[in-house]
């Protein structure tokens, strides 16, 4: 409880997180009810509403008509969520091989050898 009795607000992307986790574990689309009640708090109603549109709106989720509202589903896991971060941070970047050379400059020795192994896995595929 925060100081005046009130509950602690939680941090804004700690609940977005919260919901993508819940739509990563679904086997199907689910409405902002379900939603909500899957993540056991006392939210106002449009909380849930409001980050899914927002989701949405950004191309994160997809979204169908389920009776008088939408069921939702993410487009994408959480590799494919940052990898797409990821993407679109370089597509920014006017010089763009400076960019990688200090990524890969960055990585750890595992993670670099990763990296080699599947741009070579990549390669092969063409």
């Amino acid at each position: 409880m925060a100081e005046d009795g009130r509950a602690a607000r939680r941090p804004h992307g700690e609940l977005v997180a919260d919901v993508l986790a819940i739509l990563w574990q679904a086997e199907a689309p689910l409405t902002p009810q379900q939603i909500s009640d899957r993540l056991g708090r006392d939210l106002a109603r449009t909380t849930v509403t409001t980050i899914l549109a927002r989701l949405y709106e950004k191309g994160t989720l997809t979204r169908t008509r389920e009776g008088r509202g939408f069921a939702y589903a993410a487009v994408d896991d959480a590799a494919g969520l940052a990898a797409g971060r990821m993407r679109r941070e370089l597509e920014r970047e006017p010089q763009r091989d400076l960019v990688l050379k200090r990524f890969v400059s960055s990585l750890s020795e595992g993670d670099e050898e990763e990296l080699r192994r599947l741009l070579l896995e990549t390669g092969e595929g063409e």
